[in-house]
């Protein structure tokens, strides 16, 4: 008489257990204490939802399926890992994320010009406005960023006639020419930055006495950035 053969394929684990006082309910809410929940996801971590009981439910970002206890408490020893004081630690990646997306909304809602409205701005047609506009980012002689399959010319570099500043060309070439991120240009031109005491460098840039200062630290941050 011959044993029974079983399969040998493992079980998928148990969901986390729920409710106050569990790993995931604690981690769900720090982490919504912090403001970093919205950005698991484009960190590559399980992400969590509240059912219509208000309990955190967590899923792996690769399979869709529920965490289990011990991918729960793994995850958790991997936010708290930062700092000397597990109790206290801030997940940095998540902050830095956080603050990524706070600029980019920001960016977002500063002025900007597609096609169409460059095209206005400039008195021309849309596809001319649409070739020129290629060649000068082939230059980088303008910058030109991406959202959501649509293109975007930031209105802070031109002029009244939609072309760009003259003296924001030296300034512009190195930062585009080192690789940098398009939106992080974006982001230093119109932020203070440390490299010029506080001030914006695309405001700083109008005052001719002050251009060489910001096309000098254009060209240091351009150096970090290869």
């Amino acid at each position: 008489m011959h044993e029974q053969e079983h399969g040998c394929g493992s079980a998928a684990p148990a969901p986390a257990a729920t409710g106050p006082g569990s790993t995931s309910e604690q981690l769900a809410a720090w982490l919504e204490g912090l403001g970093l929940d919205d950005h698991l996801g484009a960190a590559g971590l399980p992400s969590f939802e509240r059912d219509g009981d208000g309990a955190a439910r967590w899923r792996d970002p690769s399979t869709g399926k529920a965490l289990g206890e011990e991918q729960l408490a793994s995850l958790d020893r991997l936010l708290h890992s930062e700092g000397d004081e597990s109790a206290h630690a801030v997940p940095l990646a998540l902050v830095q994320l956080r603050r990524q997306a706070q600029v980019r909304a920001a960016l977002l809602a500063s002025p900007s010009h597609d096609y169409a409205g460059l095209a206005t701005l400039r008195g021309a047609s849309e596809n001319a406005t649409r070739f020129a506009v290629h060649k000068a980012a082939e230059r980088r002689a303008l910058l030109v960023v991406q959202q959501d399959g649509a293109t975007l010319v930031p209105a802070f570099q031109l002029d009244a006639t939609g072309e760009l500043r003259p003296e924001l060309a030296a300034v512009l070439e190195p930062l585009l020419a080192s690789g940098m991120d398009p939106w992080q240009v974006w982001t230093w031109l119109t932020q203070p930055a440390g490299l010029l005491g506080g001030g914006v460098p695309h405001e700083v840039a109008r005052d001719p006495e002050e251009l060489a200062i910001v096309q000098h630290a254009a060209v240091r941050l351009a150096e970090r950035a290869r």
